[in-house]
């Protein structure tokens, strides 16, 4: 491909999935968009997806595709984009990030493959107060 189509290199941007607690030990899953850059982020679309195989069945299932818009994130801000269930956590999660700063269009895609998303590898992400998977 050529270089002039590839766009800018995303640097400082992630999608994070952290579990929140909840009441009687159960847990809620959420996704997250964090802008780790020094500047600010505008007209963010977020578009996420879901797709693999039933691991039982060897069934093709995908998810439908969820948007989300966000108008501005400033520095080392987070924003909440879906919960997530554990029964997909088996699938490919893609989360698609397109934003403009400074006049200039960025993009980047965010994969969580089949077993990414395991409570053993959750760490602290700081930004967020909670452990989970970063993605960057």
């Amino acid at each position: 491909m050529r270089e002039e189509l590839k766009g800018p290199k995303v640097e400082n941007v992630a999608v994070a999935i952290v579990e929140l607690p909840l009441e009687n030990n159960e847990k809620e899953y959420i996704v997250y968009l964090l802008n780790l850059r020094d500047d600010i982020m505008e007209g963010i679309i977020v578009a996420s997806t879901g797709y693999g195989e039933n691991p039982s069945s060897g069934e093709k299932i995908q998810t439908s595709t969820l948007r989300k818009g966000i108008e501005l994130m400033l520095p080392n801000e987070a924003a909440r984009i879906e919960p997530i269930m554990p029964e997909l956590f088996d699938l490919t999660n893609e989360y698609w990030v397109s934003f403009w700063v400074n006049d200039v269009m960025y993009d980047k895609r965010f994969l969580f493959i089949p077993g990414s998303i395991k409570q053993e590898d959750f760490q602290m992400i700081e930004l967020l107060g909670h452990k989970g998977i970063l993605l960057t």
